[in-house]
């Protein structure tokens, strides 16, 4: 169809000024082509009013018209929690990364994460182990992967491996791209969204000042989910790792390479403001039957280092 047509049907105005190279034709080809492609590599899809479409992505502003698959699509029907964290992972972090999404896999919770290096990769490993335990095992939660970009394209390569092992333990891959489809970078953040929406929970184990896990933070806040941080991110690697990000952040944002909200937003404010320390899953689980905001006892995790430096630089503004 022409963009004409299509402005027609829907009775908005969208003509060739808005997409001067829309080619209904071209467009028809390649929809074919990728069709195929999903035959070929066992991939399915779902429309947002198709019945298995995830129930709570269907609840936010923007879902995804099409969501395309690789896997049993079981873990969908469990309880969930989103396992997220940064790529530079302390020794303690990949530890408490992997038991938790271990424990949670065992209680029958599925575990969602972005099958990124770091606190991705150890979640969907620790939720992998406990079905390699006990294979075969319906009562364990599954692990789904949101990847970034089209669904036939694992990244990082180096966890191709843990992709096969996710399918074969009874999770699954999705995406919101089709097949032969190109990826950018800005869909990394796209993704950060799904795998917000997709639990009624998120658990950050480790966090950098900037990092892309506290981008998911705040869609998760957004979108009225809970939100907790492991212990872990308070542990000294992470804190020595935390000082030369939050030097490296200061120099971009002294020389308006970055955002005020990039270099300032950190863990110890989310904590500050009120946001849960947990120990494991089993202490994730108390929190849920715990009055709101009466973890009091978190600000011993936090040093407020962040915080200070941050409202020191804001004077000079």
């Amino acid at each position: 169809m022409s963009i004409e047509e299509i402005s027609s049907i829907i009775m908005r105005s969208f003509t060739k000024a808005h997409w001067p190279h829309w080619n209904g034709k071209e467009n028809l080809q390649e929809a074919i082509r990728q069709k195929e492609t999903c035959k070929k590599l066992n991939i399915g899809f779902l429309k947002v009013t198709d019945s298995d479409y995830p129930v709570m992505l269907k609840t936010i502003s923007n879902p995804p018209y099409m969501l395309f698959y690789r896997g049993s699509l079981e873990g969908f029907s469990q309880k969930s929690v989103s396992v997220v964290g940064t790529r530079n992972l302390s020794p303690e972090g990949k530890t408490s990364a992997f038991d938790f999404a271990k424990k949670a896999s065992q209680a029958g919770v599925c575990v969602i994460s972005g099958l990124a290096k770091g606190a991705d990769g150890f979640a969907h490993k620790g939720a992998v182990d406990a079905w390699f335990e006990t294979p075969e095992n319906d009562s364990l939660g599954r692990t789904i992967a949101v990847l970034p970009g089209p669904i036939d394209e694992i990244r990082p390569q180096l966890h191709v491996k843990l992709a096969e092992n996710i399918i074969k333990s009874g999770g699954c891959l999705v995406s919101e791209y089709p097949p032969l489809s190109e990826f950018g970078n800005w869909q990394y953040v796209q993704r950060n969204r799904i795998i917000a929406a997709l639990s009624p929970a998120t658990v950050v184990i480790e966090a950098p000042n900037g990092s892309g896990s506290l981008i998911t933070v705040d869609f998760a806040l957004e979108l009225s989910r809970d939100v907790m941080f492991h212990k872990s991110c308070f542990n000294d690697y992470a804190k020595k790792i935390n000082e030369g990000v939050i030097k490296n952040l200061e120099n971009q944002y002294n020389n308006k390479k970055i955002s005020r909200h990039k270099f300032e937003v950190c863990v110890d404010q989310y904590v500050k403001d009120g946001a849960p320390v947990i120990e494991d899953f089993e202490d994730y689980c108390k929190c849920f039957s715990e009055i709101p905001g009466s973890r009091s006892s978190v600000n011993t995790y936090t040093t407020n280092t962040n915080i200070n430096r941050i409202e020191q630089l804001s004077l000079f503004d």
